[in-house]
C-alpha cells in the first residue's frame, strides 16, 4: 500500500522526534549511571524529561506547518493535474496556499492552463466529428424507424449488443431495455436457444415463437445469422407487436461487449469493462427502519458512458401520508404516489434492473437500508457488487475535503438544474456524471480494477459511519 505525501512527511517527523527523544534519555541515563548524588540525580532526570517534551513540541509544531504549507498544497496540485488531465474539469490552483512552494503553484496553473486550451482545441475538433456522426446516426434512426420491423443484435454470449428505437418498445414491454443485458431477460430462454441452435445447424434464418421472460406475452422472432460477425440478429415485426409509430429512440450500441471477459472474477476486470447501476431514492423520512420510499431513480453506465434512454424513474406508494417537510425537500405530494405502485413492486422491479451490475449510490448505506428492508419481504437479495461515490471521492481529493453529492459535483463541473436536485432521477444522473469523470482518474492513480478499488475505499470507510 503506497503512503500519501502527508503520511511519509509526518513519518519523517515522527521518526526524527523519536530519536531524538531517544538520544536525550540515553544521555541522562548515562549521566545517572555516573552519579551518586539523588539531587543531581533528579535534576537530570527532569531536564531529560523537560528536553524530550520540548523536542516533541517543536517537531510536532515544524511538522504541522510543514503539512499546511507543503504537503496539503501538493496534493491539492496533484488533484488539480489530475482532475484537468483525465476528467476535464478546469480545477482552479490556489496560489495563495501554495505560496511556500516558490514557482510550482504557478507552473502548475501554466500546465493546467496549457492544456485547457489544447483540450479546447481538440474538443472542437472532436465536436465538429462527433456532430457528424451524430447527424449521420440521427438520420440512420429515423430511417429504421420507418422500417416496420425491431431490430436486435446479440452476441456470442447472448448479451445485447444493439437495439433500435422499435426494438426498445418490444423489450419494455417484458422490462426496461438494457444495452449487455442477456436476452435472457426478455425472452424464454429454453425457447429462444432451442430456435438459436437451428442456426448452428447450418440455416441462415429461423422463425420462432417465443414466450416473454415473464411467460405474459409472446412474439414471433426472426433470428439471422450474422455473416461477417459473431453472434446474431433478431428480427420483429412491426406490425405484429406493440410497437408505437411515433416513439422515437436512439439507436443504442457497443460492439465491443462480446469482446468482454466476463468470466474473469470481478475483482480482477479493469473499471472500464463494467456495467454500473447508479441510483437513489426520495423518501418520507430518514429512518430506514420506519419510513418509506416513495421514489426510486437510477441510471446504467456502461463502458464508462451513460446509456442514454436506460432509466428507472419511478414514483412509489408508501402506504402512508408524506410529512410535509420530506414534501418540502423532494417536492412529491400524496396525490402524485396515490396511483403508483407499492414499494414491494416498484423494489422487484428495480432489482431486475440492476441485475448483473455493480451498483453505485452517494452514502449507499442510506439508499440500500431501505431497500434490504422490503428485499426481505419479496423473497430478493441485493447481493450486487457496491461502490458509494462518497469514498471513491475520499480516495480522490482527501478525506479532509467535503464530499457531499454538491461538493462532488462543484468539484467536477457538473451542474445538477434546481428542479432536478433532491429527485431520484435527478441525483442519480448527477452521481453518474460524477462517476463517469472519477473512473479515468482512479485508473491514473493506478487503481484499474474493481478489487484495487475497494481496497481503497476501505480505508476510509468511517466516512460513511459518520454520515449515517
Amino acid at each position: 500500500m503506497s503512503l500519501s505525501l502527508r503520511m511519509r512527511t509526518f513519518l519523517l517527523f515522527s521518526g526524527s522526534a523519536a530519536v531524538c527523544s531517544l538520544l536525550v534519555v540515553l544521555s541522562h541515563y548515562f549521566a545517572f549511571n555516573r552519579l551518586d548524588d539523588g539531587g543531581a540525580v533528579s535534576a537530570f532526570l527532569i531536564s531529560g524529561s523537560l528536553s524530550a517534551f520540548a523536542i516533541l513540541a517543536v517537531t510536532t509544531k515544524v511538522w504541522l506547518l510543514f503539512d499546511e504549507n507543503v504537503a496539503k498544497p501538493v496534493d491539492h496540485l496533484a488533484v488539480a493535474i489530475r482532475t484537468r488531465a483525465h476528467a476535464g474539469v478546469d480545477a482552479l490552483v490556489d496560489l495563495h496556499s501554495s505560496r511556500f512552494l516558490g514557482d510550482l503553484g504557478p507552473a502548475v496553473q501554466a500546465v493546467t492552463g496549457k492544456l485547457s486550451e489544447v483540450s479546447a482545441e481538440t474538443n472542437d475538433i472532436v465536436a465538429n466529428e462527433t456532430a457528424r456522426l451524430m447527424a449521420e446516426k440521427a438520420h440512420l434512426s429515423m430511417l429504421l424507424t420507418e422500417i416496420p420491423v425491431a431490430i436486435i443484435l446479440v452476441s456470442p454470449n447472448h448479451r445485447i449488443m444493439l437495439y433500435d428505437g422499435q426494438a426498445a418498445d418490444v423489450l419494455g414491454q417484458v422490462h426496461v431495455p438494457r444495452l449487455s443485458a442477456s436476452v435472457f431477460d426478455y425472452f424464454d430462454e429454453t425457447e429462444l436457444l432451442a430456435a438459436q441452435e437451428k442456426l448452428s445447424d447450418g440455416r441462415s434464418e429461423v422463425l420462432a415463437k417465443v414466450k416473454g421472460s415473464q411467460g405474459k406475452l409472446s412474439f414471433e422472432l426472426r433470428l439471422k445469422k450474422l455473416k461477417k460477425v459473431p453472434g446474431y440478429m433478431i428480427l420483429i415485426d412491426g406490425t405484429k407487436a406493440q410497437i408505437s409509430p411515433e416513439a422515437e429512440r436512439p439507436l443504442i450500441y457497443d460492439f465491443d461487449l462480446d469482446e468482454q471477459e466476463s468470466e474473469r472474477a470481478l475483482e480482477n476486470r479493469p473499471l472500464q469493462d463494467l456495467q454500473f447501476v447508479v441510483f437513489d431514492t426520495e423518501t418520507t423520512g430518514l429512518m430506514p427502519n420506519k419510513d418509506e420510499i416513495v421514489q426510486i431513480g437510477a441510471v446504467r453506465v456502461v463502458r464508462g458512458r451513460i446509456v442514454p434512454g436506460e432509466t428507472v424513474d419511478q414514483l412509489v406508494n408508501p402506504g402512508c401520508a408524506i410529512p410535509p417537510a420530506s414534501t418540502k425537500v423532494h417536492r412529491i405530494t400524496d396525490d402524485m404516489v396515490a396511483d403508483a405502485p407499492d414499494a414491494g413492486s416498484a423494489v422487484t422491479r428495480f432489482h431486475g434492473f440492476a441485475r448483473d451490475c455493480v451498483m453505485v449510490a452517494h452514502n449507499a448505506p442510506f439508499d440500500m437500508a431501505f431497500l434490504n428492508r422490503h428485499a426481505r419481504v419479496c423473497g430478493l437479495s441485493w447481493d450486487h457488487p457496491m461502490l458509494d461515490t462518497v469514498l471513491l471521492s475520499a480516495v480522490l481529493f482527501g478525506e479532509t475535503e467535503a464530499h457531499s453529492l454538491d461538493a462532488l459535483c462543484a468539484r467536477l463541473d457538473i451542474t445538477i438544474a434546481p428542479e432536478h436536485r433532491h429527485t431520484a432521477l435527478g441525483d442519480a444522473q448527477a452521481t453518474a456524471e460524477a462517476l463517469c469523470k472519477m473512473l479515468p482518474m482512479l485508473s491514473s492513480r493506478g487503481y484499474t480494477t474493481f478489487g484495487e478499488v475497494i481496497q481503497q475505499t476501505r480505508r476510509h470507510g468511517r466516512l460513511l459511519k459518520d454520515l449515517n
